[in-house]
């Protein structure tokens, strides 16, 4: 394995050329179930440790999308950041939070995600606080991930699979009736103030939408 030059050389980052699948699956199982994100591509490996500001932004998404799903009676299940991979596709990743909404009966049981039983996440959701050296939208698109959320520490940009490729839209799919402008505020607010009463005022925010 070749260490790109241009890869910022550090613990929290560091990105490695011609990576086989079977290393890449060796890591895995040496990282174990820890924060650390393992993405892959063709042979490009990239090994990020989160910053404390990111698994803010991911703790709050995953308590807000919860409460959202709760308050619409939408039923879930949450895999949080489960290692995705297909090997036919040569791709794999973990979200920051990942979210089934439909069909979720054949993903009940999941222990590990197996692309000849299992789909893709309905939602994946992504903090980008640390910029990426891997075109991790491809990843996605190879996975099948319909709708995308990312996060850049102040807005949400939503991308939806279009074909082979995502297209940014101004509404989510899976979640029409959601300003996402206004969802974003009550996020930077899970961040930065008390969690309960921001969720408390969330809840109260969702049953006034208009359905």
């Amino acid at each position: 394995m070749i260490l790109l030059a241009h890869a910022p050389l550090s613990y929290e980052h560091a990105v490695f050329h011609g990576v086989s699948w079977e290393d890449y699956e060796r890591i895995l199982e040496e990282i174990g179930n820890g924060s650390t994100r393992v993405t892959y591509l063709d042979g490009v490996m990239e090994i990020m440790s989160p910053l404390p500001e990111h698994d803010t932004g991911k703790k709050a998404f995953g308590d807000l999308v919860a409460a959202l799903a709760e308050e619409l009676r939408i039923r879930r299940k949450s895999f949080g950041s489960t290692t995705f991979r297909r090997e036919k596709k040569r791709a794999g990743a973990e979200p920051d939070e990942s979210f089934y909404f439909h069909e979720i009966d054949s993903v009940k049981g999941m222990k590990r995600f197996d692309p000849t039983v299992h789909r893709a996440p309905d939602l994946w959701i992504e903090v980008d606080i640390m910029s990426s050296s891997v075109a991790r939208e491809t990843i996605y698109a190879r996975l099948g991930v319909p709708e995308i959320w990312r996060y850049d520490g102040k807005r949400i940009t939503v991308r939806i699979l279009h074909g082979s490729n995502y297209v940014s839209a101004s509404k989510s799919k899976l979640f029409p009736l959601l300003p996402m402008d206004h969802f974003a505020e009550f996020v930077q607010k899970m961040i930065e103030e008390d969690e309960t009463q921001t969720l408390l005022d969330f809840r109260q925010w969702v049953r006034s939408l208009p359905r």
